[in-house]
């Protein structure tokens, strides 16, 4: 018997051992062809064991893995203690997605006394493997932290104009904005961190959450300095076919000018549909609960619904609602809104990538505004880009510039703005 293991030990070491070895890297025309070759054989050869280890070795490589499976299977049949062939067909079930069964083989195998120590552990290495897949994946925790400073025209996003007629007071004239209301250039830094954990509860089932940060101080200007502070947590469910659903609450605190502005809480569902190559397909739907500080009329309710696309290095959503004030004294804040965004992340060099993205934002108002007697329109148009470098693995360089327009038939709504900065940034 341990002649038989140390003759055929080679190719388990080459596919086990070594993550990346040979039987990896062969080419697949080849494997096929080596395939074809021995099935060709099976009808006067099969029950063979020795033909049957070659016949699922091929198979494996050629990614026949319900053949390889068979193939396995009849060398046991006849030499049932043949650990080889036994950790092979456990491979096979692994790599056809079976792990229950994976796991069952190579624990087997595991107990084989003529296997030799360094295999042993490599095979009890993945029976813990598997332990974690079979239990969920256990948990994680990953974060970043960001830290930047640079020039922002517009800290305000206010109308660069200095008079403005309100048509309400018409007869009066023009009338000189405040200097809150016009717009106001600063330079600024700002840091932002972010720490996010997900356990199994299951094979199938995780809980996450995660919590989200931001400082942005104005040099100049104490008065639109701002700060958020977002929490969220929920459950996750995988089907069998990798798609998700997941359910969450999510709760948050915006503060302008060092006071309290707005706090926000709210409930988002979700469901992923995976693609090939790294693609995904989401379809969202959320609540809302917006509540403003000292302003209980512009309290209102959020609806919106939302599909995104993703790839390996492009995001692209599109989402749609409606913003509704609880009380009837603040309809003009009401409004329905259509938004898409797309952005990505494009490699240039080993360590450099372009980050690009736009968004497109359309707004209407249910009422007509007190002052300016018209329901208020708005169109925004956002766009950023910038350069990622990869100082080491965790630490990137991150120069980015973003500018912003939005139209609106009220002008003290139309603005302009834009900025340039220079970030770090830390992910772990």
């Amino acid at each position: 018997m341990a002649k038989r293991f140390f003759s055929c030990t080679a190719p388990l070491l080459i596919a086990v051992l070594a993550p990346h070895g040979a039987a990896q890297a062969q080419d697949p025309a080849a494997a096929t062809a080596a395939y074809d070759a021995l099935a060709a054989e099976a009808a006067t050869r099969a029950g063979d064991p020795d033909f049957d280890y070659r016949l699922g070795i091929a198979a494996l490589d050629a990614g026949r893995y319900g053949e390889a499976v068979i193939a396995f299977q009849r060398v046991l049949a006849v030499q049932p203690e043949n650990a080889p062939a036994r950790a092979e067909l456990a491979r096979a079930y692994a790599l056809a997605g079976d792990i229950d069964t994976a796991r069952q083989e190579f624990a087997t195998v595991v107990d084989d006394p003529s296997l030799p120590d360094p295999v042993r552990q490599r095979f009890t290495g993945f029976v813990r493997q598997f332990d974690k897949q079979i239990a969920g994946g256990g948990s994680d925790v990953s974060g970043f932290i960001d830290a930047r400073a640079g020039y922002d025209d517009n800290i305000n996003a206010a109308t660069d104009l200095n008079t403005i007629v309100i048509p309400l007071f018409s007869f009066l004239g023009p009338g000189t904005l405040g200097p809150g209301a016009v717009a106001q250039g600063d330079e600024y830094y700002e840091i932002q961190g972010g720490v996010s954990a997900v356990t199994a509860i299951g094979r199938q089932d995780r809980l996450f959450a995660s919590a989200l940060g931001n400082w942005r101080d104005n040099f100049d200007s104490r008065r639109f300095d701002q700060a958020a502070l977002t929490g969220t947590a929920g459950y996750a469910h995988s089907f069998a076919n990798r798609d998700v659903v997941s359910l969450s609450g999510q709760v948050q605190k915006f503060w302008l000018g060092h006071d309290g502005y707005r706090t926000a809480y709210g409930v988002i569902g979700q469901y992923t549909k995976t693609l090939s190559g790294g693609r995904a397909l989401t379809l969202s739907a959320q609540w809302n609960r917006l509540d403003y500080d000292g302003a209980p009329t512009r309290d209102a309710d959020r609806y919106a619904v939302g599909i995104g696309y993703v790839t390996r290095t492009i995001a692209a959503g599109l989402s749609g609602g409606k913003e509704e004030t609880r009380r009837a004294a603040g309809d003009a804040e009401s409004n329905w809104f259509v938004g898409a965004n797309i952005g990505g992340e494009f490699p240039v060099a080993n360590r450099i990538a372009l980050v690009a993205g736009a968004a497109f934002d359309l707004r209407r108002y249910d009422q007509a505004d007190a002052l300016f007697l018209v329901e208020r329109g708005d169109e925004r148009l956002d766009l950023t880009a910038g350069i990622k470098v990869a100082l080491t693995d965790t630490l990137f360089l991150q120069p980015r510039a973003t500018w912003t327009r939005n139209w609106s038939n009220i002008a003290l709504y139309d603005y302009e703005r834009w900025t340039a900065s220079l970030g770090l940034r830390l992910e772990f």
